[in-house]
C-alpha cells in the first residue's frame, strides 16, 4: 500500500504511470551519455594542442554526427509514442464514473448504479483528524475497485478544471461543454491523491481528488450501504 506520508510523489500504481517512469529513466540515460560525450569532447579539446588542424575538416566525422543525433531521436521517440498509444486507448471498461468540476470542489456519479453520487469538499484544516493531509483530504472519498479498469468521464460545470492523480497517471481536462474520458487501473490497494492542476481561479489549490482503492469485495459492500 502507498504510504501517503512521502516527501516527493506518491509510488505508481498503475501499469501506465510504471511505463511512464521506466520511459522517463530511458530519456534520462540518453541525455546523461550525451552530456558525458559533450564534456568529454570540451575538455580534450581544452587540454589537448591541435597540432593537426585537418582534422577539423572530416568527411566522416560529419557523417556520423549527422545520422547519430538521428538514431537517438528514433530511440526516444518510438517508446514515448507507444505509451501515448497505450494511455488513449480504452479496454471495455467494468465501470463508469462520471466527475464534474465545479468551483472549487469535485462531483461524482457512479453510473452503474442508482442514486450512487455525492460531492467531495476539501476539509479545512481546523477539522482535519490526527494523519490526515492537510489540503489534501476530503469529506467523501471516491472508493474505486482495485484490479478493475475504470472509465472516468470528465467535464465542468463552469471553467477549466483538470482532474489529475499523479501515482496513476492521469492528468484530464474539464472543459465546459466537453465530455472528456480517461481509463484508470489501480494495481495494488491504497489511497491515492491528486489535484486540480488548472488555474481555475482563487480556490485552485482547495479542490483536491482522494481515490480509496480497495478489492472488490469491500467496494461491493461499500456500494451497497451507501445507497
Amino acid at each position: 500500500m502507498a504510504h501517503p506520508l512521502q516527501l516527493g510523489l506518491q509510488d505508481a500504481t498503475s501499469p501506465i504511470m510504471e511505463e511512464l517512469l521506466h520511459f522517463h529513466d530511458h530519456a534520462l540515460m540518453i541525455v546523461f551519455m550525451i552530456s558525458s560525450l559533450v564534456l568529454y569532447i570540451i575538455v580534450s579539446m581544452l587540454t589537448t594542442p591541435l597540432t593537426h588542424t585537418s582534422t577539423m575538416d572530416a568527411q566522416e566525422v560529419e557523417t556520423i554526427w549527422t545520422i547519430l543525433p538521428a538514431i537517438i531521436l528514433i530511440a526516444i521517440a518510438l517508446p514515448s509514442l507507444r505509451i501515448l498509444y497505450m494511455m488513449d486507448e480504452i479496454n471495455n471498461p467494468c465501470m463508469t464514473i462520471k466527475t464534474m468540476g465545479h468551483q472549487w470542489y469535485w462531483s461524482y456519479e457512479y453510473t452503474d448504479y442508482t442514486d450512487l453520487s455525492f460531492d467531495s469538499y476539501m476539509i479545512p484544516t481546523p477539522d482535519l483528524n490526527p494523519g490526515n493531509l492537510r489540503l489534501l483530504e476530503v469529506d467523501n472519498r471516491t472508493v474505486l475497485p482495485m484490479e478493475t479498469t475504470i472509465r472516468m468521464l470528465i467535464s465542468s460545470e463552469d471553467v477549466l478544471h483538470s482532474w489529475t492523480v499523479p501515482s496513476l497517471g492521469l492528468k484530464t481536462d474539464a472543459i465546459p461543454g466537453r465530455l472528456n474520458q480517461t481509463t484508470l487501473l489501480s494495481s495494488r490497494p491504497g489511497l491515492y491523491y491528486g489535484q486540480c492542476s488548472e488555474i481555475c481561479g482563487s480556490n485552485h489549490s482547495f479542490m483536491p481528488i482522494v481515490l480509496e482503492m480497495v478489492p472488490l469485495t469491500h467496494f461491493e459492500k461499500w456500494s451497497s450501504t451507501t445507497l
